[in-house]
């Protein structure tokens, strides 16, 4: 496939590809038929995306003899939810008859995170691939394994370690997202310069715009770059069990803990809440004397200049620090959170001072 870049994700029998392109949708039959997961593709999605995209990928599919049955949930964090898990799966279960199934999960984080866990525990596992069509989704939540649902308690909190067969990226999918989509795609993408690649923190600073503009080749630089940081993190520590997968959580911990303190409504994207996350973080470090106070005002620059929030607007610091407390990065009761050093470099650091914290998110909400 000529017109597709390919980033392997190497995991030995769970090895996979990430296929990277624009307006290649044409080619996505073939690849799927070639990995013989099955004849008869569950795909969920959401209404909008079934609209748009629902034609284009049926007859791919079906010129390579693969039948297709479509399940929506709505377009909304909520979906991921123990709600729409069980409706999901019974529709499955009546459709799984004399087929041999798989899953296909078009949509964003959300569609992906809950497609890839009913993968995971249905049957105690069948194939399913990833079609991201949000550019979060695509250099982040669609890659490396991660699936899960929320409980109210907190986000992803029932969750597996379950790898896709593929993860296909169409670049041309992205011209349906609103500049709010794309700005929150573009946290994660900051997030992978400040954690692994100065050089793409720098096009950056420099080239925001152009990925608001849906420039072909930014895009395909920033995604392909982003794409192939987190498969060289997820294949050298699939399971977070060697510290190496913990820097992808940069900006999360706090981050996660705004989302389920707004109840995963709209107030924040899963972006906007991770770059208040990276900010708080950044500040962190600079507090401990860990990075200058450029690099601090480089990260905390790039969030702005990218129209991403610095501050937090209409949520307390106690239900932020109640969501915090549950927040799945402590470790034998103690905090974790990965802090930058120097852009391109960070470090995993344990038992952050409560106060400081505090402190911190404090002075990060709006005064009314």
């Amino acid at each position: 496939m000529k017109n597709l870049s390919r980033i392997p994700v190497n995991l030995k029998e769970r090895s996979y590809d990430i296929f990277i392109g624009f307006n290649q949708f044409r080619s996505l039959g073939s690849l799927i038929k070639k990995l013989e997961l099955g004849t008869h593709a569950i795909i969920i999605t959401n209404p909008k995306i079934k609209k748009l995209y629902q034609s284009k990928l049926t007859s791919s599919l079906k010129k390579n003899n693969i039948k297709t049955t479509y399940i929506q949930v709505p377009d909304s964090e909520k979906s991921k939810s123990l709600k729409y898990l069980n409706s999901s799966i019974s529709k499955i279960v009546k459709l799984d008859l004399k087929t041999k199934l798989f899953i296909i999960t078009l949509g964003g984080g959300v569609v992906g995170d809950l497609g890839g866990f009913i993968a995971a525990v249905y049957k105690r596992g069948i194939a399913y691939i990833q079609i991201p069509t949000s550019l979060l989704a695509q250099v982040d939540s669609g890659i490396g394994g991660k699936v899960a649902v929320d409980l109210p308690q907190g986000k992803n909190l029932l969750g597996a370690f379950y790898q896709p067969k593929m993860v296909f990226c169409d670049s041309s999918l992205l011209e349906t997202l609103s500049l709010r989509q794309l700005k929150t795609g573009l946290a994660e993408i900051i997030k992978y310069g400040i954690i692994a690649d100065k050089q793409l923190f720098k096009f950056l600073e420099h080239n925001y715009h152009k990925i608001f503009e849906l420039d072909k080749n930014a895009l395909n630089y920033i995604i392909t770059q982003s794409a192939a940081i987190k498969a060289k993190v997820v294949s050298l520590d699939e399971r977070e069990k060697k510290g190496i997968r913990t820097i992808l959580n940069y900006g999360h911990t706090i981050g996660h803990a705004i989302e389920t303190a707004c109840g995963y409504e709209a107030n924040y994207t899963h972006g906007e809440a991770i770059s208040i996350g990276m900010v708080c973080a950044a500040e962190i470090a600079h507090r401990l004397k860990l990075c200058s106070p450029k690099t601090l005002g480089r990260i905390e620059s790039m969030v702005a200049i990218a129209g991403l929030p610095i501050h937090i607007k209409n949520v307390s610091l106690v239900r932020i620090m109640k969501a915090y407390l549950h927040d799945k990065k402590f470790i034998n009761g103690k905090n974790r959170f990965v802090l930058p050093v120097e852009i391109g470099k960070v470090e995993v650091h344990e038992d952050i001072p409560e106060s400081l914290i505090k402190k911190i998110i404090s002075e990060r909400i709006k005064k009314k």
